[in-house]
């Protein structure tokens, strides 16, 4: 369980935005023909379909449901489960966050996902923050 029900209730807050924050970027990456432009996503969307648009919206599209479902059953109660679907979305938006960046310093040029990028890194560590933060004041 993630201890206190104020900061349960903070952090299942900060989760539902991350999550609407990753809409947000996946309709970036959306314009921007992202399964174009990214060879990753390229492979990943071809595992899903031949038509690698089509992929793309289906992982996208199954990426939100997953994170409202997960917020709903499991965050947002304070299941059991909570810190490990948190640390597996932390995951995602960590190297979402730092990836899209990196990408666009290497290409020198615009890369979809890189504005609503920083979105999801700033509110990835201040997650991070909420959940870890006072243990390591407590700590001392």
């Amino acid at each position: 369980m993630l201890e206190s029900t104020h900061k349960a209730n903070r952090i299942s807050t900060v989760f539902l935005l991350l999550v609407c924050f990753q809409a947000f970027h996946s309709i970036e990456e959306y314009i921007g023909k992202l399964w174009e432009n990214f060879p990753p996503a390229t492979w990943l969307t071809g595992l899903i379909s031949e038509d690698r648009h089509l992929g793309f919206l289906i992982i996208n599209i199954g990426l939100f449901i997953f994170g409202i479902t997960a917020w709903y059953y499991v965050v947002r109660p304070d299941h059991i489960l909570a810190k490990f679907v948190i640390g597996f979305w932390l995951f995602i938006e960590l190297v979402n966050g730092v990836g899209h960046p990196i990408w666009t310093i290497m290409q020198k040029s615009y890369t979809p996902g890189v504005i609503t990028a920083p979105l999801l890194l700033i509110t990835a560590v201040y997650l991070i923050t909420l959940i870890y933060g006072g243990k390591a004041r407590s700590s001392r």
